[in-house]
């Protein structure tokens, strides 16, 4: 894990820095997060600060996996915190997403309707087929098992009020660091990062979203500050109140004041992926934003589809394994997920989180920096679209003259290759009409 150019930094202030750490094997699928004894016994005697953030982050997720471990799995871990001896502060970590049915979104809990201990009874004892089919049911207005799991997670959380000194956390779309400790730090192609690696590698061309709807993107290392500064307030809280009547709820979204479109994400990505252009490329980056369904599908058909089976049949031809197809596939599944959220708006209050950094220190705001107002859209995506190539394709920026090269050949190949497909549609449309 330290090898990851993440803790550079960290190394080197302090080349020690392994003996202020303790790993613990665990597992939030097994009964008591699959602790042994000792392990269990060394958190209640030493930890006095948890932030929960395990969970199964995949919208796809098969509904048993996803109640065990984002529903069980928070039970479990509330459970081992009020046997902590010098518990302080828990901060559980949720999602902006999680009560997405609401178009607005305060910062308080809602309840699902649901009782978390009757789901978590149908995940342990239900066969996995009947479960599977009665998925769209329970999951109700819900999108996907992600959201719905979070949610009722949520609801176990709120069993909690005035038991233990517990807040909820809910970040937007976490994508690359922002400034710490290395700008555009990423290390995964969850939601919209991967359709930007996609489109930057050629693959994808057609996005499904409203260049209108904002897009509710967060720095990690913002919602890491955050954090922090949270677990000290819901400290402050519970020590002022003694039992807390309301658990705080902390929405960490885009501002009013600092907002950004999917459109204008977009386009800046595109800026940036024609600036430092991928070697990894299989086709000119080029794609457009729709939110016809019907339109997004089409374009699905002739600028993914068809390529993909020419290119899969020269393949066969040559005796290569035909793997664009299955590529295609994949991706599509991938794109029809994220959709949900890049073609709709909500509104999220921010005030808990707006009025937190205001009664933070001026040494405190420097050290633990998260204020979405004050963030720069340009340089932050410039960054990012960096750190995609740098850290996701494993393409080091020193290759991007090379990259260039390649990529004026593509630029080329894609334009006559318009050419060709604009040709073909001519040739049909014209014998259609003298028929």
């Amino acid at each position: 894990m330290f090898a990851d150019p993440v803790f550079e930094s960290l190394k080197q202030v302090s080349t020690k820095y392994t003996l202020h750490l303790k790993a613990i094997a665990g597992d939030c699928l097994k009964p008591g997060l699959g602790l042994n004894s000792n392990d269990r016994q060394l958190l209640i005697d030493h930890v006095d600060v948890v932030f929960h953030m395990a969970a199964t982050v995949r919208f796809d997720e098969k509904l048993k996996r996803a109640v065990k471990i984002n529903v069980h799995g928070t039970y479990d871990i509330m459970q081992l915190c009020k046997e902590m001896k010098k518990l302080k502060s828990v901060v559980h970590v949720s999602t902006a997403y999680t009560h997405c049915p609401r178009r607005t979104i305060e910062e308080k809990l809602y309840s699902t309707q649901n009782n978390p201990k009757s789901l978590m009874l149908m995940a342990e004892y239900i066969p996995d087929k009947l479960l599977d089919y009665v998925t769209p049911i329970l999951l109700g207005k819900w999108p996907n098992t992600y959201t719905f799991t979070k949610a009722v997670a949520e609801d176990v959380i709120r069993v909690y009020t005035g038991i233990l000194p517990v807040g909820v956390f809910r970040p937007g779309i976490v994508i690359s660091t922002y400034q710490e400790p290395v700008s555009g730090w990423i290390d995964n192609f969850y939601g919209p990062t991967g359709a930007i690696a996609g489109a930057g590698t050629g693959l994808i061309r057609t996005l499904q979203c409203n260049p209108k709807a904002l897009a509710n993107m967060v720095p990690v290392d913002f919602c890491v500050n955050s954090m922090i500064a949270a677990s000290w307030d819901i400290y402050e809280r519970h020590n002022a109140k003694k039992c807390l009547a309301d658990i705080p709820v902390y929405n960490f979204c885009t501002p009013n004041e600092n907002q950004l479109t999917w459109g204008e994400f977009t386009t800046k990505n595109t800026k940036y992926g024609l600036m430092y252009p991928t070697s990894k490329a299989i086709w000119y980056l080029s794609y457009s934003n729709t939110t016809n369904k019907v339109s997004h599908m089409l374009s699905i058909c002739l600028l993914h589809y068809l390529p993909a089976l020419f290119i899969d049949f020269f393949c066969l031809c040559i005796g290569k394994e035909p793997r664009l197809l299955n590529t295609y596939k994949k991706i599509h599944k991938f794109i029809n997920v994220i959709s949900h959220f890049s073609t709709r708006d909500w509104d999220f209050h921010i005030d808990n989180v707006q009025s937190l950094w205001s009664r933070m220190s001026n040494i405190d705001k420097t050290e633990f920096f998260f204020d979405m107002r004050q963030l720069d859209w340009d340089f932050y995506l410039q960054q990012y679209f960096r750190g995609i190539r740098k850290y996701l394709l494993k393409d080091p920026l020193e290759t991007i003259p090379k990259a260039l090269v390649k990529w004026n050949r593509l630029y080329w190949q894609h334009q006559i290759l318009k050419a060709i497909i604009y040709l073909i549609l001519m040739i049909i449309v014209w014998t259609f009409l003298k028929n």
